[in-house]
């Protein structure tokens, strides 16, 4: 990418901007991948340019994945400037004219809106009023709405400033080198694309569970709730990359189109195959009511009504303060129709043929099949292979997801990005789980949340916990 860009970040000094924000745009001006740059940071806190480039440098050095050398850290801090919220447009307006005149030439704009979702609109209004909407793109974090008629109002909303090509609602999920790899791994492959439909595979399961509590989020936690925060935002759109038809080209008009008709075939949420829950002890958390009725865990049965999906249950769970912390798709496959295997030989024990992609950051792979066990008879043993990014010579080339969805923005590359549509089809098939919502179920803070996840699966069992750990680095099989 030639053309510079003036980075404006709202909420420069909140925990997103901290952790992820400033050492990914820090890593993209360091690789070379965004040229010359200039980052306004907008925020509520008393600081000048100088108390926010000290922020960002400790922010960098504390959060930054990579190595951070002082000459790269004062390179990157001296573009930085801050501008205070509360002086106004006017104000905002001024530093952005000082900062292009900097950059000269031809160049892009670029906004990221790391704020409350009730904040976004009092921001696209600052923008507007400071003449900073032409040739500018802008990134909003989720949740995009709490139902189809807050989504929809949003929406005409953010369009009397913003048109949809200039705006990218941001799935953090989705820019891991692990959801691309599905991508390559569906439709570059011969091996896998034809069996990837009703006829051989059982059912999926996408499940997210978390360790952490609410660090801090009551506030915004106790109106949102797990299914509102991660169901609609995230574990929806891994769905359609892992469940879309193939797309013409790998342009993002033609995989947004693609991903769009999987949540057209949705069936409306089912509120008798969805199971809520809380943890015990979230309503002693500071900010929180004593009789809140939030939904910490969920899980829930989704269905694709389309020629390849019809009858393939998605089996989707995500948590607060669970056994493990994870981001795994399962696709388990079909049993064959007839064993001609003898009683005892373990064929079937360990359940079905999965294919599991692990979308942490480090990106894996594992087929998992069954195989002779060595020596006399006929004794069968659960196999896998499995692919690691570790295990290349890489590894060190991937981005990490927020660093990858800003330099798409950037770009125009709207492919991990959820379109208006997208999001008010989502919305709308949530309404009769919305409307009719279950009541929520206690569960042990360190468990996988309450018993009533068995039976919603029933007969077939969660994938997680694995039955075996991932090989660390480099290791060989055993």
């Amino acid at each position: 990418m030639e053309q510079p860009h003036l980075i404006v970040i709202f909420g420069a000094t909140g925990d997103l901007a901290r952790r992820k924000l400033l050492p990914g745009l820090m890593h993209l001006v360091q690789s070379g991948l965004v040229p010359d740059s200039r980052i306004i940071g907008v925020s509520l806190d008393e600081l000048d340019d100088a108390g926010f480039r000290t922020y960002a440098a400790e922010a960098c050095r504390e959060f930054s994945t990579r190595p951070v050398l002082d000459a790269e850290l004062a390179d990157f801090t001296a573009r930085l400037s801050y501008v205070n919220v509360t002086a106004g447009p006017e104000r905002l307006a001024q530093e952005a004219a000082k900062q292009e005149a900097a950059l000269g030439g031809q160049h892009g704009r670029l906004h990221y809106l790391s704020v409350p979702p009730r904040a976004a609109l009092d921001v696209v209004r600052t923008l507007a009023a400071a003449g900073l909407v032409q040739g500018s793109r802008i990134i909003m974090e989720k949740p995009f709405g709490t139902d189809l008629t807050s989504a929809r109002a949003l929406n005409a909303s953010i369009h009397e400033v913003f048109d949809e090509s200039q705006i990218f609602r941001i799935d953090h999920f989705l820019g891991k080198e692990a959801a691309l790899n599905i991508l390559a791994f569906r439709f570059a492959n011969g091996l896998f694309e034809p069996i990837w439909n009703r006829n051989f595979i059982d059912h999926v399961q996408i499940d997210v569970p978390e360790t952490l509590s609410l660090e801090g989020r009551a506030g915004f936690y106790e109106g949102t709730g797990a299914f509102k925060d991660m169901v609609v935002t995230h574990l929806f759109q891994v769905m359609a990359f892992m469940a879309m038809e193939p797309p013409t080209s790998l342009d993002s008009d033609s995989i947004s189109e693609e991903k769009n008709k999987v949540f057209r075939s949705m069936l409306p949420l089912d509120p008798r195959e969805v199971v809520r829950g809380q943890y015990q002890g979230y309503r002693d958390e500071p900010g929180i009511p004593a009789d809140s009725d939030t939904d910490t865990f969920v899980a829930l049965r989704a269905e694709i009504d389309n020629w390849r999906w019809a009858g393939v249950p998605f089996f989707l769970r995500t948590g607060k303060k669970m056994a493990e912390g994870a981001r795994v798709i399962s696709i388990a496959f079909r049993e064959p129709p007839k064993s001609m295997f003898p009683s005892g030989s373990g064929v079937g024990l360990a359940g079905p043929d999965h294919l599991t992609f692990d979308l942490a950051d480090a990106s894996k792979m594992s087929l998992s099949f069954y195989g002779k066990r060595p020596g006399p008879g006929m004794k069968l043993d659960k196999l896998s292979m499995q692919f690691a990014m570790h295990d290349t010579d890489r590894a060190g080339q991937v981005l990490e997801a927020y660093e990858r969805l800003i330099y798409d923005a950037m770009r125009g590359e709207r492919t991990l990005f959820t379109t208006a549509e997208g999001i008010e089809r989502l919305w709308q098939i949530s309404e009769p789980l919305l409307a009719d919502t279950p009541p929520v179920r206690a569960y042990p803070a360190g468990t996988w949340g309450p018993n009533a996840v068995h039976q919603l699966i029933a007969p077939k069992a969660w994938r997680l916990p694995f039955e075996r750990s991932w090989r660390k680095p480099n290791a060989t099989a055993e």
